[in-house]
């Protein structure tokens, strides 16, 4: 055995997945189809110019397009007149007065007591270490987002049982409340509301009914992908479904369709709402939201407190129900269809996804490619968010150009439908 046999073995599976992660991004960037930087001067919500190129934006997740509404401008402007573009301050000190407004109107929007931290990730830093204890176990999603992941590592290191089980499987959670609860005080389950990959949904009801049959059962959900664009006032897909349980702990998320920043903490009592205050780390050490954001979130507030918001959610589900019949039409292999304004079209091989966002950008539309470590290698896809300053002429466009471009890319890279099935067991 050489040195460099040698060398190879000894890397750790750590390494080797970040030399995986850094080829990947290579490859994407380098083909100019990652990493990218805008020249645009000024943005629509449509169009967008790269590698000297307009194109089409697929790549928002600025769902129901309000980033330039003329309310949230003026929000932050007013915002900005106000109180300068910070206040350099901790919260556990002090807060400028539109820290108040906006946490009202998140409040009367929720009708529960509410958080609002920097971002929906310093969110989840601050409430699992608070909210799980050292006796009790906490069950994630497969596909839980990657801030809660990380979150839960921290009560990981002081001892916490922390596992993995499959995506959405039900039957299996049920299995390990049953047996971790003669164990550990509390089971937690975390998951996603909307998943960010596939755009698939939690199963609300299978969990409530769980929630009410185990009183040691916990559910802890990142619905930041669901907001706005679901639900009354736009609380999010999963209040869309059922109303506030007693033992669940949402967390909602404000930088996609609700056109602002931050993460909003919901809690099923105001006693849990404080500790999550007084002890969170990052309500303790970490800067606060800026007032040209308080602002926007305090007009987005009010914008879905209104009548007009449910028109915007009206118009992006018309998108949506378009979206998937096209892709019927015209037999392209959608993973994990549901009914929220993200989509994923599976090619398989990284190579194959490389090809294909190449040519649908050379055909004048940009969109996301899903590939590892977001996805399994072998599970790469096109990842299609949808907002409403899409036309149905766009939609109709972009798709019709994957479905002639799909045979050539798999072609290219010696690989069939058949191999696209068979990785997403279709």
């Amino acid at each position: 055995m050489n040195q460099g046999q040698i060398t190879e073995q000894s890397k750790t599976r750590h390494e080797h997945v970040l030399e995986t992660i850094d080829e990947v991004t290579q490859i994407s960037s380098g083909l100019g189809i990652a990493q990218l930087e805008l020249q645009d001067e000024e943005i629509d919500g449509r169009l967008i110019h790269v590698r000297g190129r307009e194109v089409v934006n697929f790549g928002s997740c600025s769902y129901l397009g309000l980033e330039k509404h003329p309310d949230l401008v003026k929000g932050v402007q007013d915002a900005v007149a106000r109180y300068g573009s910070q206040f350099s301050s901790s919260r556990a000190y002090a807060s400028v007065t539109l820290y108040t407004e906006a946490e009202r109107l998140l409040e009367e929007i929720f009708e529960q007591p509410i958080l609002l931290a920097p971002t929906v990730t310093l969110g989840h830093l601050s409430n699992i270490p608070v909210l799980v204890g050292d006796r009790d176990a906490v069950i994630l999603d497969l596909q839980v987002h990657s801030c809660v992941q990380t979150a839960a590592q921290l009560v990981k290191a002081r001892g916490v049982h922390v596992e993995l089980i499959r995506h959405n499987r039900m039957d299996i959670l049920e299995e390990r409340i049953v047996e971790l609860s003669a164990k550990y005080d509390k089971i937690w389950y975390m998951a996603d509301g909307v998943y960010s990959m596939y755009g698939d949904f939690l199963p609300v009801d299978a969990l409530y009914a769980l929630l009410d049959k185990y009183p040691q059962f916990n559910l802890y959900v990142d619905d930041a992908h669901g907001t706005g664009w679901a639900g009354k006032h736009g609380r999010g897909y999963v209040l869309s479904q059922r109303p506030f349980h007693e033992r669940l702990y949402l967390v909602a998320g404000l930088a996609k369709s609700f056109a602002a920043c931050g993460g909003v903490l919901v809690f099923p009592d105001a006693k849990t709402k404080q500790k999550v205050r007084n002890c969170g780390g990052t309500f303790i050490f970490s800067g606060p939201i800026q007032p040209p954001m308080l602002g926007a979130i305090a007009a987005s507030a009010k914008l879905h407190l209104s009548e007009k918001i449910k028109e915007y959610q009206n118009e992006l589900q018309k998108r949506i129900d378009y979206f998937v019949e096209t892709c019927k039409s015209l037999n392209l292999p959608l993973i994990g269809e549901s009914n929220s304004p993200i989509f994923f079209i599976g090619v398989g091989k990284p190579a194959v996804g490389y090809n294909m966002v190449t040519r649908i950008m050379n055909k004048g539309y940009y969109i996301n490619l899903s590939v590892f470590p977001s996805v399994p290698y072998k599970n790469t896809g096109l990842r299609i968010p949808l907002t409403i300053n899409h036309t149905f002429e766009d939609i109709f466009n972009l798709l019709s150009i994957i479905a002639e471009q799909l045979p050539f890319a798999l072609k290219d890279n010696n690989s069939s439908m058949e191999e696209i099935r068979k990785a997403f067991k279709i």
